[in-house]
């Protein structure tokens, strides 16, 4: 508010150079001596007037600078801190990029040893086949050979007969040496390979929590997941030879009841299918083949039918086994299916269901019945139901295709509310129905956080009372 007081100032300082100025002129005293005696102390004033203006001015101009002096000071720490903060970031942005460059070095070099690694387990399995091939002949050529001693028991053998059951003998000796070998060179390598899957599991960790930009990184999880898991669950020695063959399991219980306990992917061959890698859980007192898993929603299930048909995701993690496997493991009508639920109070429910799926040729349809649980059955109505993705629709509703409402691939029968493909929400959501359903009966629908369905053979009645569910039940809204 010191401003507007320049143009005061500039008048008062005008008239007082005004009235100096007249004084000057002024050639002879005029006879009224008084008047001027006030014309001269009228000015004096107006001098101090104007010197207190000026005084104020420069005590205003004064503050004004120091104001301006802090305030620049303050915008230099500022632009200080801002560089050094940027100096820091770009140290570290270049620390970030050289370890980025260094890992997927790494991983290359991995990748290209576990390739080699592969080629020499298949190079080692196809040795070992034409070994026991050559074993076989050489057994039938001393059965022979024992039968014409057994014709010649009242004569004498020749000495080209004994030579040739001696060179014979020494065959099979050196064969079973060389099978011996070559299971230790398996051994070797099946070490070797679980070595390169730590190594490659903590580059996935490093990658993954790197926030850069990394393209090369997307495709890893699924360079990683076809890994050859470990030989050593699966070979068998023979007890009437040295010779060891590869015996894949049938499923995950098999691998139970030869003794494994630990829950993870396995190879298994389902009635004479072709093999491929399942997870095996062995928390419940047996082995059970598991086929879906959600937790966390890091896969996307809303996928085409063909995807549902050859299976998807991480087997460690979430992932769709595939109807072709499934139907594999479920071509015997002793299969039980068994469904865990989990909702966002941590409170956990199974149902289990007798269990049968067809082919491909019926759009693997499926066939329940309910044998125990503490989960309502909405099940009941999808019994029979073919399955269903947004590119196939073979579900009763004429006018709407459910995987389009719904998301996610299932049995729909006229779009039903129970969907474990659906679509994954972090929070619980509320009023939703496009997400992981298992609706009961008349209540609100609820998306759930966590589900897991797998198949297991039926067990005997002494084991299946033997096995409590209260570590699967609790409280489900």
């Amino acid at each position: 508010m010191r401003i507007p007081l320049f143009p005061i100032l500039f008048i008062l300082a005008a008239a007082c150079v005004a009235s100096l100025c007249g004084k000057e002129e002024l050639p002879v005293i005029q006879p009224e001596a008084p008047a001027e005696t006030r014309s001269h102390f009228a000015a004096l004033d107006d001098v101090r007037l104007l010197a207190n203006g000026l005084l104020q001015l420069g005590q205003s101009l004064r503050e004004f600078v120091q104001k301006t002096k802090g305030q620049i000071n303050d915008i230099f720490q500022k632009l200080n801190i801002f560089d050094h903060s940027f100096y820091q970031l770009s140290v570290i942005a270049s620390e970030i990029k050289e370890e980025e460059e260094e890992l997927k070095k790494t991983a290359v070099i991995l990748k290209a040893s576990n390739e080699e690694i592969k080629d020499l387990s298949v190079e080692i399995s196809s040795k070992i086949n034409s070994i026991l091939v050559e074993r076989t002949q050489l057994q039938n050529k001393v059965e022979g050979l024992e039968k014409k001693l057994s014709s010649l028991s009242h004569g004498l053998m020749t000495s080209e007969q004994v030579a040739e059951i001696n060179g014979l003998r020494d065959v099979i000796q050196s064969q079973e040496q060389s099978i011996t070998k070559l299971l230790v060179a398996v051994s070797e390598q099946s070490d070797q390979i679980n070595q390169q899957r730590i190594k490659i599991k903590a580059l996935e960790e490093k990658l993954s929590a790197n926030t850069a930009p990394q393209e090369t990184i997307e495709r890893m999880p699924e360079i990683f997941n076809s890994e050859a898991p470990t030989l050593s669950p699966y070979l068998a020695t023979s007890s009437t030879s040295t010779a060891t063959m590869i015996n894949l399991p049938s499923d995950c219980s098999e691998l139970f009841n030869r003794g494994e306990r630990v829950s993870t992917v396995y190879v298994i061959r389902p009635n004479g299918s072709e093999p491929f890698m399942a997870f095996c859980d062995m928390s419940k007192g047996y082995g059970a083949t598991v086929i879906q898993r959600r937790k966390d929603g890091s896969v996307n299930f809303d996928q085409t039918w063909d995807k549902y048909e050859n299976g998807f995701g991480d087997l460690q993690k979430e992932f769709w086994l595939g109807l072709r496997k499934i139907h594999s493991l479920a071509t015997l009508e002793n299969s039980v299916l068994h469904i865990q639920l989990q909702d966002w109070k941590q409170g956990r429910r199974f149902i289990k269901y007798r269990f049968y799926l067809d082919g491909a040729e019926s759009n693997y349809t499926i066939h329940l019945t309910q044998l125990s649980g503490d989960l309502p059955d909405p099940m009941s109505n999808h019994t029979g139901m073919m399955f269903s993705t947004k590119d196939r629709d073979n579900n009763y509703h004429q006018d709407s295709n459910c995987t389009h409402k719904y998301t996610g691939g299932w049995w729909f029968s006229t779009c039903g509310d129970t969907n474990l493909n659906g679509r994954y929400f972090h929070i619980r959501p509320k009023g939703r129905r496009r997400g992981i359903q298992w609706k009961q009966g008349r209540k609100a629908s609820y998306s759930l956080k966590f589900t897991q369905i797998s198949i297991h053979p039926a067990a005997p009645p002494s084991i299946s009372s033997s096995i409590s569910a209260s570590t699967e039940a609790g409280i489900f809204p």
